[in-house]
């Protein structure tokens, strides 16, 4: 019988890939390309989402090529996608009213600040898990509508269409203007401050206070569910899952039980912690969000912690300080000394996300004395992630009154050696990169071929997920404490800096 493969198309901040996996999980084929960004402004972040879809046009058909078979050996399709970016299009020609706003973008602030003092601002974060801020949808929504002339006429009417970038590659996919399948999974839903937790429904009140119409959003679905069949680009593919790019890489990394946590260490890094099908809420400064949801099942819960500045702090380094020539060099510069010579960087450049969510902090590097070199620097860059990270833990197992016993990680920070042994000693628990690096992409696969019963359950998938390194604590007890009060006394020196 002939090899038969899932594709996942990952729509991430920078670019796209196309993916071929076979059943044992192992990648058979990957295509990519980068779309541009566009700054028009400071802190406005946008992107061309007919640029998106036209490199979706483009690598869906060369990684075909490169696996040297035709979309009727491809079972399933599963997207995963930047979150919170935002487009909206007009449903009769297909063409975004603007640039999609991109989930950096931080125009909404003024907005933002205004909401906060609306009747009703105070029970958001109840319905929907989320604090008001300007990292999610719906204040997007709003500004776009509040200031593109006459689209909430046309929104009221049902003549646009709002989506985050899985639910525009769906519509356009299965036909667009010609019967385009308009629809979202629960794990983008949970990210736009619009729709209910308990519910898993667009939520009449939020829509209210937002002032949303509801015609202009997508439908509902679970996160494993045969959404249609792709009319455009390959025809006939079945497009069976689709997933918020955090949630697919704890599906992706089998994260399945109660307490199982994952970390993908990027520009910044997010953490997510299953807590099953019970809906727990933060009061440690953590966002409750969806973990999945297999159709016909109910839906698992997750705990997420954002951290904002991680692999960008390495960059920091490198473009701005001059410090290294290429990101891998900073291990090889923090191994020349043997601590950090009482030396601390929290990275707060704009703002300080989960626990604190302080958005008037700013970065600090605190200790400095004659004795500190580049080298205690590099380290210090290092430790930074690492505590970050053990503050997300520590409120994490806060929360839910579990304890996380491994952390599995993804991500390209992953390949600092140093930086995984770091966060196992202040975790002092074990951390656990897969084979497969990719697993966002994997996740989405993993979520349409379960689908389609391509794979049997989520068992079959645990089968496929294999240890390819292991970093055990070392750390003294005594030390890891001492450094972590150090840690925090630095944290409180970036609070209020701007007034």
């Amino acid at each position: 019988m002939a090899q038969r493969y899932v594709m996942s198309i990952d729509q991430g901040t920078t670019s796209t890939r196309c993916i071929l996996f076979d059943q044992r999980g192992r990648l058979a084929a990957v295509s990519q390309r980068e779309h541009h960004q566009y700054f028009p402004k400071p802190g406005w972040v946008e992107q061309d989402a007919v640029e998106i879809w036209r490199n979706v046009d483009r690598i869906v058909p060369r990684a075909l090529s490169e696996a040297g078979i035709s979309g009727t050996d491809v079972v399933a399709l599963g997207i995963a996608n930047q979150r919170e970016t935002s487009v909206i299009w007009d449903r009769h020609t297909g063409a975004p009213v603007g640039h999609a706003i991109v989930w950096q973008d931080i125009r909404t602030e003024e907005l933002v600040r205004e909401l906060a003092h609306k009747p009703g601002a105070e029970k958001i974060r109840e319905r929907c898990g989320l604090p008001l801020a300007t990292y999610f949808s719906a204040p997007r929504i709003r500004w776009m509508l509040d200031t593109i002339p006459r689209l909430r006429e046309r929104a009221e009417r049902g003549d646009v269409l709002f989506g985050t970038m899985e639910t525009w590659l769906i519509w356009n996919l299965t036909g667009g203007t010609d019967g385009g399948v308009h629809v979202t999974d629960v794990t983008n839903a949970s990210r736009t401050l619009l729709m209910n937790l308990a519910t898993l429904s667009w939520d009449d009140d939020l829509l209210a206070f937002f002032d949303v119409p509801r015609q202009m959003l997508p439908e509902i679905r679970p996160s494993t569910q045969i959404y249609g069949k792709t009319r455009r680009v390959v025809p006939g593919i079945k497009i069976a899952a689709a997933l918020g790019d955090q949630h697919a890489a704890l599906f992706g990394q089998t994260c399945f039980s109660r307490g199982e946590t994952k970390c993908t260490y990027g520009t910044g890094s997010f953490l997510l912690m299953n807590t099953g099908t019970t809906l727990v809420r933060s009061t440690h400064g953590l966002l409750t969000t969806i973990g999945y949801q297999v159709a016909g099942e109910r839906v698992v819960y997750a705990l997420e912690g954002s951290i904002a500045v991680t692999g960008s702090l390495v960059q920091w380094f490198r473009d701005s300080l001059g410090l290294i020539n290429s990101a891998p060099e900073i291990e090889t510069l923090a191994r020349t000394v043997e601590d950090n010579g009482g030396c601390y960087i929290v990275p707060a450049f704009s703002g300080l996300f989960a626990p604190h969510w302080r958005s008037e902090a700013r970065g600090v590097i605190a200790g400095l004395t004659s004795y500190i070199t580049k080298g205690h620097l590099a380290r210090a860059v290092l430790e930074s992630t690492a505590w970050q990270t053990r503050e997300v833990v520590d409120a994490m197992n806060a929360d839910s009154g579990l304890r996380s016993t491994t952390l599995k990680v993804d991500g390209g920070m992953t390949a600092d050696h140093l930086l995984m042994q770091l966060i196992a000693d202040v975790l002092d628990i074990p951390v656990m990169r897969p084979m497969v690096a990719e697993t966002v992409s994997l996740g989405a696969a993993y979520a349409a071929g379960l689908a389609v019963g391509y794979w049997p359950d989520l068992e079959g998938l645990r089968r496929n997920w294999h240890l390819a390194a292991r970093w055990n604590p070392q750390m003294d007890a005594g030390h890891r404490e001492a450094e972590f009060t150090n840690w925090k006394r630095a944290v409180e020196l970036t609070f209020n800096w701007i007034k």
